[in-house]
């Protein structure tokens, strides 16, 4: 079946460095652009960044540019989101997105909490 697989949220220091990863199984992952999002407690899911099906065409949340970097290894079925300079604004739980047209799939979450 289906699933994403989100890891390397924690507790980091403002201005700290976390890399998360997103491991993908149960479907052809090269096909799919991939996706970060976030949700904070009380507020919408947000877009944070996002990558082409082949690794071109990253977009980025204005507040997370210079800062977030997306990458995916297509061999490895994997996504990662490299935050440098965290603020404590970036503390939500981040999810993981594979989309393909009408297809979408969606990993269970990993905390990430920056302290001031």
């Amino acid at each position: 079946q289906v699933q994403l697989v989100e890891s390397g949220g924690g507790l980091v220091q403002s201005g700290g460095s976390l890399r998360l990863s997103c491991v993908a199984s149960g479907f052809i992952f090269r096909d799919f652009a991939m996706r970060w999002y976030r949700q904070a407690p009380g507020k919408e899911r947000e877009l944070v960044a996002s990558i082409g099906a082949f690794g071109s065409g990253t977009r980025y949340l204005d507040s997370v540019k210079d800062r977030f970097s997306i990458s995916r290894d297509n061999n490895k079925n994997t996504v990662e989101l490299q935050m440098n300079s965290l603020k404590p604004e970036d503390t939500a739980v981040y999810f993981c997105n594979a989309l393909r047209v009408q297809e979408s799939y969606w990993g269970q979450g990993t905390q990430v909490t920056v302290s001031s």
